[in-house]
């Protein structure tokens, strides 16, 4: 039984439109809350959100270098799984930055802030 009227993927591309900068608003956040008054949890915690956000952007930038078959680019699966894939590549990004020591910028963002802030 289909619904006459409804495309479900414009409604997809709509909810991907204000998803895509979501990481970068909340990222925006926490660093704006971050001042003098910080603790060095929260403070670390800025590190870290930046960190996978900084990941997140070279994942990307390495996806764009993939070459894609021409008929992936078309149609409302090509919508879906361009949004589905950034939440992935989102979410990779956060485990890399929170496994271990990541690849290190955080915990140099850290002291260089603590430095700064005198915590």
């Amino acid at each position: 039984m289909a619904i006459t009227g409804v495309d479900p993927s414009s409604y997809y591309s709509d909810y991907y439109a204000n998803v895509s900068n979501a990481s970068a608003d909340a990222l925006e956040n926490t660093l704006g809350k971050v001042g003098e008054q910080a603790t060095e949890a929260e403070l670390m915690n800025a590190c870290k959100e930046f960190e996978a956000y900084f990941i997140e952007q070279i994942y990307k930038g390495m996806e764009k270098t993939i070459m894609k078959a021409e008929d992936e680019d078309s149609g409302s699966a090509s919508q879906y799984m361009e949004y589905f894939g950034d939440m992935r590549t989102q979410e990779y990004a956060k485990m890399a930055a929170n496994q271990g020591e990541g690849i290190g910028l955080a915990k140099q963002l850290y002291e260089q802030m603590k430095r700064n802030y005198g915590l």
